[in-house]
């Protein structure tokens, strides 16, 4: 794909690419430091108050009239009527449903924002909103506020939540931390190819799978997000830094 001159040039690409773009070089590393820094602080001090939540991910693409949608509003609705927030990226699509679920039963919804090249507007569903411009810095919001992840059909974005926790919880930088796959039909085969694959050409350790839950039952999600409630805490000292 040829990159688009007319876009506007987002901070994480400024990040990633200053050096091999030459973009905004009066911007110096320290100036970046303490931005990011503040970004941090920022998503701190507006989540310090959250109680127990659970973060759910899926497609902005999801439409209203996808059966995705429908589960995914009333699996978060479930949770909230359980005494979680609830969190998404406060998008489109699933992440829509997500917080509109919590908004029915007027549990917290929250809206975790990032900068991207297309701007999306956020959904009309959320309580407290946060913009992030870098990713990393919102994927810690993510992981420290919440007790889990539900994780609906998605792309490139969910897949990159997904294995970042998987990979937090195999390195036991987070412990007791569910990750719950919601519906088999679009899952299953990831799964099948993670273990007689991944798994069988000795990749992974025999166990690490496990850590990955595949259900369309809305109960074994709750169950999923209380059996941890009696297992803090979940964190080693860095885990959320």
């Amino acid at each position: 794909m040829t990159p688009d001159p007319r876009r506007p040039t987002t901070r994480d690409e400024e990040l990633l690419e200053a050096e091999s773009l030459a973009i905004l070089t009066e911007l110096d590393d320290e100036a970046r430091v303490a931005r990011i820094q503040g970004e941090i602080e920022t998503g701190f001090d507006s989540l310090a108050h959250v109680g127990k939540a659970v973060s759910v991910f899926g497609s902005a693409r999801t439409s209203p009239d996808d059966p995705s949608y429908a589960q995914a509003r009333s699996v978060a609705g479930r949770l909230g009527e359980a005494g979680f927030s609830i969190i998404t990226g406060g998008g489109p699509g699933i992440m829509e449903a997500a917080n509109r679920g919590a908004r029915d039963v007027g549990a917290q919804s929250i809206g975790l924002a990032i900068e991207l090249p297309h701007e999306e507007s956020a959904n009309p569903y959320i309580d407290i909103e946060l913009e992030f411009h870098y990713f990393f810095t919102r994927k810690v919001m993510f992981v420290r506020y919440s007790s889990g992840f539900v994780v609906f059909p998605g792309g490139f974005g969910t897949l990159d939540e997904l294995f970042e926790a998987a990979t937090l919880r195999q390195t036991e930088k987070i412990r007791h931390f569910p990750i719950v796959l919601f519906g088999s039909d679009y899952w299953q085969g990831l799964v099948d190819w993670l273990r007689d694959t991944m798994e069988a050409e000795g990749k992974i350790s025999p166990g690490d799978i496990d850590m990955l839950e595949v259900t369309d039952d809305p109960d074994r999600v709750l169950a999923a997000m209380h059996e941890i409630e009696h297992r803090r805490p979940r964190r080693i000292d860095d885990a959320a830094a």
